[in-house]
């Protein structure tokens, strides 16, 4: 974080006095027109906050905001993992928003919220009208401010009522640690905070330290975060004094970063996996661990997001987030994908797409922009009929049904051809009705996402996440290429 500076006009220091005199009396005049004979009275604040300010950064890069004060404090709040909200893990399809897990002593637990229940409406607000997209939109607003909330329980006539109050809870970044095989560790991080690093060392040696024949670690949907737990993750697995990045920009010093002399990295087989929402840190690690031929990447091309953003105070409690250089791996590529609609992001990442670079081994890498995976796995892309069976929800309603009915649920549980059976018949009154073959070559599909869905519910989604993992393609790739059928 660069020092405070009292004002935005501090960072235009490196313009000519005179262009600078010129363009502000410029700005000046047109701004004494607008106030004095606009038709509505001018507010200042939506002026510069929302106008003048954003206008001119958004010449420069997507990246490159204006923060207010609420987003200012959001991002500080960011960087500490800290959140406002209720503490549930819900499903979301279009009209439904459907409650998996309740975590203890948040919000809603406190409010008896429980898994299964059914949000019909925020603030008056219905789910059934909404997509989506305006689902998750309507849910993270909600996180600010007290809701109104109602609710729908299975085997309840009657709408149950929920005032709820956001609290600030933190969030471990380190969301899932398993096995996917005896002896073979699975461990999902979700962004980069200060505590992302201790994080993954205390659930590699939960899962056996030094001692695992190998780990999937899955950075798919990380968008970024710290820039130095990015690193500290990285040098987890590669041997002291090795780079692990390089920094370039026009009004910074070159520089470096390597792996601490004092690291003891661990030494079993890695994967990583990415996709196309993988960003920034996620990609810094990814691109160092396949530039020294630590792990195979496996999935999906990564997002290409490698600028270096710094965050300058302003007054008022604002800020300014800029771009002020950019991430280049160990062998020289750079991680930033050039704009597609021109900027000047265009000329300062001039770099050709598919440049080859070297591990070191020797081994071609393609540059031009994000992490290009040593092995490339798409996510499958879902039939009608598993379509249908998503969007109308009918597996998580049926689980949420079954679970009641069932209760407890062994840990043992599996699906047999009986829950099958009913799930067919439960589908029916609903009008979905697959042919026998369409049926057959989805069962196998069916039967995980039952399971999945049930454990959701008896369980918490950490243990369904375990079974969805039996059949994510890209995890069994990375199985594969760790030397695991």
């Amino acid at each position: 974080m660069l020092p405070l500076l009292p004002s935005l006009f501090l960072l235009l220091s490196a313009v000519p006095e005179n262009d600078l005199e010129s363009e502000a009396r410029k700005f000046s005049e047109f701004y004494a027109i607008v106030e004095s004979q606009a038709a509505d009275p001018l507010v200042p604040e939506k002026a510069f906050y929302d106008g003048a300010i954003p206008g001119m950064l958004r010449r420069l890069d997507p990246h490159s905001v204006f923060l207010n004060p609420e987003q200012f404090d959001q991002l500080k709040r960011m960087q500490e993992s800290r959140s406002k909200g209720f503490g549930t893990v819900v499903s979301v399809v279009p009209g439904r928003v459907i409650i998996l897990q309740t975590l203890a002593g948040t919000p809603s637990a406190k409010a008896g919220l429980a898994p299964g229940d059914e949000i019909i409406a925020i603030n008056g607000i219905q789910m059934n009208r909404l997509g989506v997209e305006q689902i998750i939109g309507l849910l993270g607003a909600s996180r600010q401010r007290p809701v109104n909330m109602d609710v729908r329980r299975p085997g309840n006539v009657r709408t149950l009522q929920f005032v709820l109050t956001p609290e600030e809870m933190q969030s471990p970044s380190v969301e899932r640690a398993f096995f996917l095989k005896p002896d073979v560790g699975y461990v999902r991080i979700s962004s980069f905070d200060a505590e992302t690093g201790k994080q993954l060392r205390e659930a590699i040696e939960r899962l056996g330290g030094g001692g695992l024949k190998g780990l999937v670690l899955d950075l798919r949907n990380n968008p970024g975060g710290l820039l130095p737990a990015a690193l500290e993750t990285a040098s987890l697995f590669l041997k002291p004094g090795l780079r692990l990045l390089a920094v370039r920009g026009r009004a910074i010093e070159p520089g470096e970063e390597k792996v601490p002399e004092t690291s003891k990295p661990y030494e079993f087989p890695l994967t990583v996996l990415v996709n196309e929402k993988s960003a920034s840190g996620s990609e810094i690690v990814a691109g160092s661990l396949q530039d020294h031929d630590r792990a195979a990447i496996v999935g999906e091309p990564s997002f290409g997001k490698g600028l270096v953003e710094s965050v300058y105070p302003l007054s008022e409690a604002t800020a300014l987030a800029l771009t002020t250089a950019f991430y280049y791996t160990p062998s020289g590529r750079s991680i930033q994908k050039p704009l597609r609609d021109g900027g000047q992001l265009d000329a300062s990442t001039s770099r050709r797409p598919d440049q080859e670079f070297r591990t070191d081994s020797g081994r071609v890498v393609k540059g031009g922009g994000g992490i290009q995976p040593d092995l490339v796995v798409w996510q499958e892309q879902l039939s009608r009929l598993q379509m249908v069976l998503e969007a109308s929800s009918s597996i998580t309603s049926f689980a949420i049904e079954y679970t009641r009915k069932h209760a407890p649920i062994s840990d043992s549980f599996d699906v047999t051809p009986e829950v099958l059976d009913d799930f067919q018949a439960f589908l029916s009154p609903r009008n979905i009705r697959p042919g026998v073959e369409e049926w057959l070559r989805y069962r196998d599909w069916i039967s995980n996402r039952l399971k999945t869905e049930i454990f959701n519910q008896a369980f918490g989604v950490a243990r369904g996440d375990e079974v969805e993992a039996q059949r994510d393609p890209v995890i069994l790739a990375a199985l594969k290429a760790l030397g695991f059928e």
